[in-house]
C-alpha cells in the first residue's frame, strides 16, 4: 500500500546478513587459513625443509613440492589468480622477471632486526632490487672443483696444470670432466678472460676478444682429449663415479649422484686460475631465497615463517641435514668439513647471476655458439657475432599498440553472418509451428549431448579461443599490449630478414614437412609390412611377436627419446660401440659418427627415434583392418590364377586403405607436432636446423623472454596449416576414382585381372 515500507523477503535478509558476517570475519578467516609454501627441493634438501617447518610455532603450513622445470610457470599462472603460495623458495636470478609480473613483494619486517649485518654481503645484494629486499637468502650455490684423490693428490693452481696430467693418467681417464657445451658451466673460464654473459646495460656480453679466447681454450682441451666431447651432466657423473675422470667441475648438487665409494675418494677445492690471464675462474653464484607473494606479504604469520626459514636455527639444520653452505655470518662453517669450507671459499669470488629478465635470453644463443665452436662448425668470432644478433633479435622492442576496433568489427560481422545463416537454414527446413514442434521433439536429444558439448567446449574450444586471442597480444605484465596481427606479420616476413634464413618460419616449415613425410613413409612401410607378416596363420608365436612389437609404442615417448639420444652419443653411445665392434672384428677403420654436428645425421637420428615410436600404431591398425578382408574373395582370386602379389595389390590393400586413411591423418598430425623427439634427441642441433614448428613455438614461449603472444601466433599458424591439410585430404577422398585397379593378368598371361574377385569387392 502507498505510504508503507515494504519488508524485504526473508531470503534477501538472510543473504545480506551472511554477506555482512563474512565481511567482518574475513580477516579472521584469512589469519586462520594455512600458510602455503612451495618449493622444488628433493632428497636431503626437502628433508631439511620438512624439519625446519616442523619446528615453526605458528599457523599450519602446507608444503608443496613441484618439478623444477615447471616451477616458474606454475608460479606465474597461480599467483595472479590468488591460488598460489603465500611464500616460495626460488633462485634469485628470477627476481627480475617475478618483479615485472608482480609475483613478489618486499619482505618488510620478515627481515630480522640487524639482518643486513647478519647475512653475507653478496647473498643479500643478490636479492636487492632498486633498494628493496625481495627475498631472504637461505643458501648460495656455485661451482667448484671435485678431485678424485685416487688419481691425483694435489689441488691444481692453474687450469693448465690439469691439462698437463694427460700423459700421466691411466689410459681412458680424462683429466677434467664438465659440461663444456653448457653456457652456465663455461662461465668460470669466460670470467677468467674478463668476459660475462650479460653486461650492466642488459646487452649481450658474450662477445669480443676475451670470450673468443675462452672458446679457443676449451676447444683445444677437447681436441687434446683433456675434456670429453659433448658431455652432459649424466656423463660427467658417470665418468667421475667410475674413476675415468681425475677432476670434475660442478656444484653441491653433484654429490647427490655420486656413489659412496666416489664420495669417499672425493675432495672439493676452489677452481684454479687460468695461466694465460693469471685470473681465477669465477663461476656464477645462485642465491636461493624465501620470497613472499603479494597476498602472503600482507599476513604477519607468513612473514614470521619466512623469518624462521631464514633464521640461524634453520641454517644450522640445512647445514647438518643437507650440507648446504650457510649465508649467515652467525652460523660458522665447521672447521673439519672441507666440503662446506671449499664452497664457502669459492662463493667469495663467485659472481651473482644477474636478475634482469634479459638474462634468460642469453642462454640459448650462447649455448648454440659454444656448440658450433667446439664442433668446428664456425670460428669463435663468427659464432659469437651470430649469437649477439640472435640476442638482439629476441630483445628488440615490442610492436606498437594497435586499435582493437577492426577486430571487433570483423568478429561482429562474422557472428551476424553465422546467426543469419542459421536462421535462414532453419526457416527453409521447417516453417512456423512446425519449427517449434521440431525443436520440442529435439529437446531430449539435446539433453543427451549437452554434457559432451559442454566438455568439448571447456576442454577444447575455450583453450583454442584463448590461444587465438593471446596471439594478438605482445609483452607481459605491465608491458602487455594489443598488437593485432603484428605477431603474424613478423613471423610471415621472417622478422625482416631473408625468408629462408636460419630459424625463419619458412625454413622451419620446410623441415617440418620433410620430417612429417619421411616419418609417415617409414611408419606405413614398416607397419603394413609387419602386419602382413604377423597376419599369416602359419607364423608361430604370433602373439608373442605382436606384444614385443607393440612395446615401443607403449613406452612413454620421452623415455624412448632419451634412450636413443644416449645411443647416438659420439664417444659412449651404443652406435659407437657397434662401430668399434665392427672395426675390431673386420679390421676396418670406421670413424665414430658425430650425429648432431650436421643436419643430415641429426635429422636421421630424429627420424630413427620417431620411426621406432610410430610404426607399431600403423601395424596395429593394419592388423585390425586385415581381419575384415573376406577370405572367400582372396580364395576366389587365387582360383582365378592371381599371384600373391596381385592379391595383395588388387584386393588386400584397396580393402585396407579406407581404414588406413584416418590412421595416416592422425599419424601426420602427431608427427607434425612431435615435440618430444626433436627437443630431447637433437635439441634442434646443429644450430636449430632440425627444429620443427612446435619446438620453435616452445622456444619463443619459454626460452626467449616468455613471448607467449608470439608463440601463440606460431600455434595458430600450425592449427591453420593442419586444418587446411586435412580438409584438402577429405576433398581428395571425395573425388570419384576407382579404388581397385583393373590391370594385370593371370599367372599364365591368358586371363585378365581377377574379374570375379574385383566384382565381389
Amino acid at each position: 500500500m502507498p505510504g508503507r515500507r515494504r519488508t524485504p523477503p526473508a531470503p534477501a535478509l538472510t543473504a545480506a546478513a551472511l554477506a555482512a558476517l563474512l565481511l567482518l570475519l574475513s580477516p579472521a578467516l584469512a589469519a586462520a587459513a594455512p600458510i602455503r609454501l612451495w618449493h622444488a627441493y628433493r632428497d636431503d634438501e626437502a628433508r631439511a625443509l620438512d624439519a625446519i617447518v616442523a619446528a615453526f610455532k605458528g599457523a599450519e603450513v602446507e608444503l608443496l613440492s613441484l618439478p623444477f622445470d615447471a616451477y616458474a610457470s606454475k608460479l606465474q599462472a597461480a599467483i595472479p589468480m590468488g591460488e598460489g603460495p603465500d611464500l616460495f623458495i626460488d633462485a634469485h636470478e628470477r627476481l627480475g622477471d617475478y618483479r615485472a609480473r608482480k609475483l613478489v613483494a618486499p619482505v618488510g619486517d620478515a627481515l630480522e632486526p640487524g639482518g643486513e649485518a647478519v647475512f653475507q654481503g653478496p647473498a643479500l645484494a643478490a636479492v636487492r632490487q632498486e633498494g628493496q629486499i625481495l627475498g631472504l637468502p637461505i643458501s648460495q650455490k656455485c661451482m667448484a672443483l671435485y678431485m678424485n684423490t685416487a688419481l691425483v693428490s694435489e689441488a691444481p693452481a692453474y687450469l693448465e696444470d690439469i691439462a698437463a696430467l694427460a700423459g700421466a693418467l691411466p689410459q681412458g681417464v680424462y683429466p677434467l670432466a664438465y659440461e663444456a657445451s653448457n653456457a652456465y658451466a663455461h662461465m668460470p673460464i669466460l670470467a677468467a678472460f674478463g668476459g660475462t654473459m650479460l653486461d650492466e646495460d642488459d646487452q649481450f656480453g658474450f662477445f669480443g676478444p676475451g670470450p673468443e679466447r675462452s672458446l679457443e681454450l676449451v676447444r683445444s682441451l677437447i681436441e687434446r682429449r683433456i675434456v670429453p666431447d659433448d658431455a652432459n651432466g649424466a656423463l660427467v657423473t658417470d665418468l667421475y663415479n667410475t674413476g675415468r675422470a681425475a677432476f670434475a667441475i660442478s656444484g653441491p648438487w653433484f654429490v647427490g649422484g655420486l656413489k659412496d665409494e666416489a664420495k669417499r675418494r672425493s675432495r672439493v677445492v676452489p677452481l684454479p686460475k687460468v695461466r694465460e690471464t693469471g685470473q681465477p675462474m669465477r663461476p656464477f653464484m645462485t642465491v636461493e631465497a624465501v620470497m613472499l607473494s603479494p597476498q602472503g606479504a600482507q599476513r604477519a604469520e607468513v612473514r614470521a615463517l619466512a623469518r624462521h626459514i631464514a633464521g640461524a636455527a634453520a641454517a644450522a639444520t640445512r647445514l647438518e641435514v643437507a650440507r648446504t653452505p650457510p649465508v649467515r655470518n652467525d652460523v660458522p662453517v665447521p672447521a673439519d668439513d672441507a666440503f662446506i669450507a671449499a664452497f664457502a671459499e669459492q662463493a667469495k669470488v663467485a659472481i651473482p647471476m644477474p636478475t634482469s629478465p634479459a638474462m634468460r635470453s642469453t642462454w640459448e644463443p650462447a649455448a648454440r655458439a659454444i656448440r658450433k665452436v667446439l664442433r668446428g662448425d664456425a670460428p669463435p668470432d663468427v659464432a659469437l657475432s651470430e649469437a649477439k644478433r640472435r640476442f638482439d633479435d629476441v630483445r628488440r622492442p615490442l610492436p606498437p599498440p594497435a586499435s582493437p576496433a577492426p577486430l571487433l568489427l570483423a568478429l561482429g560481422a562474422l557472428a551476424l553472418f553465422f546467426v543469419l545463416r542459421w536462421v535462414f537454414a532453419a526457416r527453409s527446413a521447417v516453417r512456423g509451428p512446425t519449427l517449434r514442434r521440431e525443436l520440442a521433439r529435439s529437446l531430449p536429444a539435446y539433453k543427451y549431448v549437452a554434457h559432451a558439448v559442454v566438455a568439448i567446449g571447456v576442454l577444447v574450444m575455450v583453450p583454442l579461443l584463448i590461444g587465438a586471442a593471446t596471439s594478438l597480444f605482445a609483452g607481459s605484465g605491465e608491458s602487455l599490449r594489443y598488437v593485432g596481427l603484428a605477431n603474424f606479420i613478423s613471423i610471415l616476413t621472417a622478422r625482416g630478414g631473408p625468408l629462408f634464413a636460419s630459424g625463419s618460419f619458412y625454413l622451419v616449415l620446410a623441415v617440418t614437412v620433410l620430417w612429417t613425410v619421411v616419418n609417415l613413409f617409414f611408419h606405413l612401410v614398416l607397419g603394413v609390412s609387419l602386419a602382413l607378416l604377423l597376419h599369416r596363420p602359419t607364423l608361430r608365436l604370433r602373439a608373442a611377436y605382436r606384444v614385443l612389437l607393440i612395446v615401443p609404442w607403449a613406452v612413454p615417448s620421452y623415455v624412448t627419446a632419451l634412450s636413443w639420444k644416449g645411443m647416438f652419443h659420439r664417444q659412449f653411445g651404443a652406435v659407437t660401440g657397434l662401430i668399434e665392434a665392427v672395426n675390431s672384428a673386420f679390421g676396418t677403420n670406421i670413424e665414430p659418427i658425430a650425429w648432431f654436428s650436421s643436419f643430415t645425421t641429426a635429422f636421421t637420428a630424429n627420424v630413427a627415434t620417431n620411426v621406432w615410436l610410430g610404426f607399431p600404431f600403423m601395424m596395429v591398425v593394419t592388423l585390425g583392418a586385415l581381419t575384415a578382408v573376406p577370405e572367400d574373395v582372396l580364395e576366389a582370386a587365387e582360383v582365378d590364377g592371381a599371384t600373391r602379389w596381385q592379391r595383395l595389390w588388387n584386393i588386400t590393400l584397396p580393402l585396407v586403405r579406407p581404414v588406413l586413411a584416418p590412421a595416416v591423418t592422425l599419424g601426420a598430425i602427431w608427427t607434425f607436432n612431435m615435440f618430444n623427439v626433436v627437443f630431447l634427441v637433437s635439441g634442434g642441433d646443429p644450430d636449430g636446423t632440425t627444429d620443427i614448428l612446435v619446438s620453435e613455438a616452445y622456444r619463443w614461449a619459454f626460452t626467449r623472454e616468455s613471448q607467449y603472444g608470439y608463440a601463440a601466433a606460431y600455434s595458430v599458424l600450425i592449427f591453420l596449416l593442419l586444418t587446411l591439410a586435412t580438409r584438402d585430404w577429405r576433398w581428395r577422398r571425395r573425388t570419384p576414382s576407382s579404388h581397385i585397379p583393373q590391370g594385370g593378368g593371370a599367372a599364365d598371361g591368358s586371363t585378365p585381372a581377377p574379374v570375379a574377385a574385383t566384382e565381389a569387392v
